[in-house]
């Protein structure tokens, strides 16, 4: 992606990022969505995420303290603009201290919206206390409702679990609860039509996602995943799909009203159709280091400036310095593109 595709003037790396106002980027970009992942840890075993065995996870102390991270996050909220925050993982229930991080987000003021992506696993003993603590809406990773299916792809015959979790996310009122699917290469055109269905027999809605690189095995390849124009013409096959009336905004996923108002499903097109030039977002990985791109090759270490004494000020001089370094676009289809080293379990979604 170009400056041009951008449709905005770059003003240039060589001029200091600002020291006030939004948390800008060269391209004009603002960051108002941060995605904090609390742990790389996970309990399913995903074919397109990890290996069967897992991964070597990140030392205890060499992740955020609670206080640290609810330092970093009253400094992106009061400091930087941000306005939404959505805690990501590996697998954020996963994290024992996840209700108390929620609850200290939501005590900040401006109050940010707040979200969590999960895949839903214990999911129906917390959604009541997540609620209760502030959380607004949910995503739960769900890519089949085909119980041998989901076995296949998770490594993990825990389908039961997951559907469990969205009833109680539902019941908790955090709505729209929200499905994220990643189709598998060889059933997943079917999974589709199996999962908008059920979403809208459930009320939820139904979000998916390109598969993208960031695998720890970097095995990737484009002609193994599904494109989102195949999706929406394997959709089209049983439901009326019409485009959403709504503007789109920052939003990753385009909309499309199901059967005349039904339902909706939005399809998320990271590879085949880049949205990189309205791109909101910055990211926190458990670790402590900002990222500016999903798939960035560099970070910043927050973590190691707290550690060593930092002031807030500094703190976040170095999180605008690091938004303002952001490139035009992820560059997956650019022909020196070069896949991050931390897959997406370590970088948060």
């Amino acid at each position: 992606m170009t400056v041009i595709d951008l449709g905005v003037p770059s003003l240039g790396p060589a001029e200091p990022a600002p020291t006030s106002g939004p948390l800008v980027d060269t391209f004009g970009r603002i960051a108002t969505d941060l995605r904090v992942s609390l742990t790389d840890r996970c309990n399913l075993r995903c074919t397109y995420c990890m290996p069967a065995e897992g991964l070597d996870w990140l030392p205890g102390e060499q992740l955020l303290r609670p206080d640290e991270l609810t330092r970093l996050l009253r400094i992106a909220v009061t400091r930087l603009g941000v306005t939404s925050v959505r805690f990501t993982g590996g697998e954020p229930l996963v994290a024992k201290h996840l209700e108390d991080v929620v609850a200290a987000t939501a005590a900040l003021r401006p109050r940010p919206e707040i979200m969590l992506t999960t895949n839903g696993i214990g999911l129906d003993k917390r959604a009541a206390k997540l609620a209760r603590a502030g959380l607004d809406r949910i995503n739960v990773s769900l890519d089949t409702v085909d119980a041998a299916r989901f076995a296949h792809i998770t490594r993990r015959d825990r389908l039961h679990d997951v559907l469990a979790g969205l009833e109680a996310a539902k019941a908790a009122g955090l709505s729209p609860v929200k499905v994220n699917a990643v189709l598998d290469p060889i059933t997943g055109l079917d999974d589709a039509v199996a999962l908008l269905r059920f979403c809208l027999d459930h009320g939820y809605q139904l979000r998916i996602i390109e598969q993208m690189p960031l695998d720890a095995g970097h095995a990737w390849t484009r002609g193994e995943t599904i494109a989102a124009d195949d999706v929406l013409a394997a959709l089209r096959r049983h439901f009326e799909l019409r485009p959403d009336a709504a503007p789109r905004g920052s939003a990753p996923a385009q909309l499309w009203e199901v059967d005349g108002g039904r339902g909706k499903v939005g399809i998320i097109a990271s590879v085949s159709h880049a949205f990189c030039s309205a791109c909101d977002r910055t990211r926190l990985t458990a670790d402590g280091q900002v990222r500016n791109c999903l798939f960035a090759r560099q970070e910043t270490d927050l973590r190691t400036l707290i550690r060593a004494g930092a002031d807030d000020d500094a703190l976040e001089a170095a999180w605008r310095a690091a938004m303002w370094a952001k490139a035009a676009g992820h560059g997956i289809n650019d022909p020196g593109f070069v896949q991050p080293d931390r897959p997406m379990s370590a970088i948060g979604g």
